[in-house]
């Protein structure tokens, strides 16, 4: 009599990686997120918080009083009651601000349910990247403005810039590397090891835009 027995497969199918090309990733890996990203997100948007109360807060003050000084005018090209008074600090109708003070939180909550070990699905991280992403390109026409328009700066609001440059960066690394966004498996490869390098250099590059626009006054303080 012969017996015949049921062997396992010599080749057991491989698990698929995160972000690589031509594979689904699994639930848990495009859904979740490390305690970096959470923490990002609470950090930064508890500094976009900070700033949004203390702009709307100043800018309240000075609708109460015209001649009210915010404690941000440090000289001619730092000076916040300029930027606050142009048409640019209320695009919509309303203060700006106003919209860090409804994002920002936002920020944070979706940070602390991150770092609870919340599962959030595709079309949520989908839907957070465009939203950083238009918050980010408001900020860079914004950031013009101030520059070659009003002609001044606004610490709190360059604030504002660097903390939604830092989200938009490291929301969209993370969708690449997990695999919530097609990318070539070098991008991939390389955003794992130099990810800081796109929110660098982009921080950089704002930096010496300022320098050279207001390098006249610079110049007269060394």
């Amino acid at each position: 009599m012969t017996h015949h027995s049921t062997s396992r497969p010599l080749h057991a199918a491989r698990a698929p990686r995160p972000g690589e090309p031509g594979r689904r990733p699994p639930a848990q890996v495009a859904n979740g997120a490390g305690p970096g990203l959470a923490w990002l997100l609470i950090a930064t948007g508890a500094l976009g918080i900070l700033a949004s109360f203390t702009i709307t807060l100043d800018k309240l003050r000075l609708l109460e009083d015209p001649h009210f000084s915010p404690s941000c005018n440090l000289s001619p090209v730092l000076s916040c009651t300029s930027v606050m008074s142009s048409d640019q600090a209320a695009v919509f109708g309303f203060p700006n601000p106003l919209l860090g003070l409804l994002l920002y939180p936002a920020a944070v909550t979706i940070g602390c349910a991150v770092l609870a070990g919340a599962r959030l699905r595709r079309w949520f991280w989908l839907g957070l990247n465009l939203v950083t992403l238009l918050a980010a390109a408001f900020c860079m026409w914004l950031m013009t403005q101030a520059l070659y328009v009003i002609g001044t700066l606004c610490l709190w609001c360059c604030l504002t810039w660097a903390v939604t440059i830092a989200q938009v960066c490291y929301v969209t690394t993370h969708n690449l590397i997990r695999g919530i966004l097609p990318a070539p498996r070098p991008l991939v490869t390389f955003l794992r090891e130099f990810h800081w390098v796109v929110p660098v250099t982009w921080s950089l590059g704002i930096g010496l835009l300022i320098i050279t626009r207001f390098w006249t006054y610079w110049h007269t303080l060394l």
